[in-house]
């Protein structure tokens, strides 16, 4: 497959978005980046216009484009009939001028291929005795029975495109012509790329737009009338019965647009529930006139088919009908060689994503598979991840967040903006001598606490960390911190009991206070111990004083 659809990495936000609207699944996460797998891929480019992030893009061949122009080779371009619903109010005529000025030979509309290719298809019905016949127009299609429905391909009708038809007419009419085709379409970029001797190159309506607007040319709003354009329906859910004879007796004639609807039709093709009919099936719902690019940049289903119906005529171009031989195509299947699981190993799958039980397989839907047991094969097949199971992540994020609630030693209790109690753990149950937890859940936080400080947090929206209180009613000291939960909705409550640390610090402050009393005693006494020997001292100084003095009077006198 040709690489027409590529992952701008950086863009990618790990939404899985795209795996949920791919019909097929064919997208890869690693590292939580989404990959297109090319194998798988039916290009029907439903991943491109719903990522949110623009991560994916279709290859542009403006520059391939430009070089056949440089070429010396006259280009032609093969138009798709959408063009008018995409250029609003802008013929044929007008996009002829706008293209030869950026250096095309000549500009024809695949609406003449479109024709050849319905009249094949009517020779088939009415010569061929065929049972089903599905139209081969979309290549995405054309994908989708190649890879997953290789036994219906038998029906699937041999005829070139419209594009391929066209353009081999153009070279057969201009030998030395390369031909250049543009529409609203990813897949026919792959499928020039098979046809490389009949297509030159693919451009979709996106980038011959930016290529005008570089260019500076306008695209004049004027619609030429034209009775022989019938086959200009073609881009139309139906368009392609529109256009056809219908004359072949005994047959049904449906249309079925959107990849959804053609796996179930082809489901009951396999199972033999149908029989003698010509289905027209188109991937995407509408059919060409909501191609990727128009769905993504010109989404208007209504008026564009009214616009085509419009330009449609009543009458067949005028064409040289090839031989059916010239015009024929074989159709291939393409093997993908997917792994596929047994019981045992889908059952340890669920098992790690935490589903023990039928009933825990919600099939929610938002890892993008159907069911929970697909998204098991996905992940055995090395495309998707656990991690995408949403009812996986929340079930262990809340299991984790339970665990550190519950297990935590500090008491914590959650409220919300009406200060009702949401949630309690057995911390905090314990502190408050609450027995149940739905004694209070869901009552006002008043039953249990002062609710001042929740209603300061909530007014002024900034927290409270680490404030000391005392909850009197039960007789216990906290360091109170109370803070706006995540969705600023409900406040926060964690309270680390302090009773203990408190009751040792008044032990300690009072064994301090007796220690201090004690010291003040002894000195006390010390100090009247130390006047008492002072005065005793003194006193005997003083005799001794007065004796000696005698003696000494006593002595000189003699």
């Amino acid at each position: 497959m040709a690489d027409c659809l590529r992952l701008k990495k950086s863009n990618c936000k790990n939404c899985y978005k795209c795996i949920r609207h791919c019909p097929v699944k064919s997208i890869r996460f690693s590292a939580g980046q989404a990959n297109i797998i090319p194998n798988e891929c039916i290009l029907c480019g439903h991943c491109f216009v719903v990522c949110p992030q623009g991560a994916k893009e279709i290859v542009d061949d403006t520059e391939k484009v430009r070089v056949l122009l440089q070429s010396g080779d006259p280009v032609y371009v093969s138009l798709a009939p959408s063009f008018i619903a995409n250029y609003d109010g802008v013929g044929i005529g007008s996009m002829r001028e706008a293209l030869k000025k950026l250096g095309f030979a000549d500009v024809e509309e695949t609406a003449i291929g479109a024709t050849i290719v319905k009249r094949e298809y009517d020779r088939m019905l009415r010569e061929d005795h065929r049972d089903i016949i599905i139209s081969a127009c979309c290549h995405s299609v054309n994908r989708l029975i190649q890879k997953y429905f290789p036994k219906e391909l038998p029906y699937l009708a041999d005829v070139q495109s419209p594009m391929l038809a066209h353009c081999s007419d153009i070279k057969r009419r201009f030998p030395n012509a390369k031909t250049v085709f543009i529409g609203p379409c990813v897949a026919k970029k792959d499928e020039g790329a098979l046809f490389q001797d009949i297509v030159d190159a693919v451009l979709t309506f996106e980038e011959l737009t930016n290529w005008l607007k570089r260019e500076n040319i306008t695209l004049e709003a004027r619609v030429e009338p034209d009775e022989n354009s019938k086959a200009r329906f073609f881009p139309t859910t139906g368009g392609i019965l529109k256009s056809m004879d219908l004359d072949a007796k005994d047959y049904t004639y449906l249309a079925i647009d959107d990849v959804e609807n053609c796996i179930m039709a082809l489901e009951d093709i396999e199972r033999g529930n149908i029989h003698k009919c010509f289905i027209e099936m188109s991937a995407c719902p509408g059919s060409c006139i909501n191609g990727p690019v128009m769905e993504k940049y010109h989404r208007s289903p209504v008026r564009d088919y009214v616009a085509v119906a419009s330009f449609a005529g009543k009458n067949d171009f005028i064409v040289d009908q090839p031989e059916p031989l010239r015009i024929r195509r074989g159709f291939m299947p393409i093997q993908m060689n997917n792994a596929i699981p047994d019981e045992y190993e889908i059952r340890e799958i669920l098992h790690q994503m935490g589903k023990f039980k039928p009933e825990d397989e919600l099939n929610c839907g938002t890892c993008g598979y159907n069911t929970c047991r697909d998204k098991a094969k996905a992940i055995y097949q090395g495309k998707a991840d656990i991690s995408m199971c949403l009812p996986f992540l929340k079930e262990k994020a809340e299991s984790f967040s339970d665990a550190i609630v519950n297990n935590s030693p500090n008491a914590i209790v959650v409220v919300n903006d009406r200060m009702e109690v949401q949630q309690i753990n057995a911390a905090a149950m314990e502190l408050m001598n609450i027995r149940y937890s739905s004694d209070i859940l869901g009552d006002n936080v008043i039953r249990i606490m002062d609710p001042a400080a929740f209603v300061e947090v909530q007014t002024k929206g900034r927290g409270i960390y680490n404030k000391p209180v005392y909850l009197a009613e039960y007789k216990r000291f906290v360091q109170q911190t109370i803070v706006p939960t995540g969705d600023k909705r409900g406040l926060l409550c964690i309270m680390r009991d302090v009773t203990r640390e408190e009751e040792e610090r008044s032990k300690k402050e009072e064994i301090s206070r007796e220690t201090v009393a004690i010291a003040d005693n002894v000195v006390d006494k010390q100090m009247r111990i130390v006047q008492e020997i002072a005065s005793l001292l003194g006193e005997t100084a003083a005799e001794t004083k007065i004796a000696l003095t005698r003696l000494k009077e006593t002595i000189v006198h003699e």
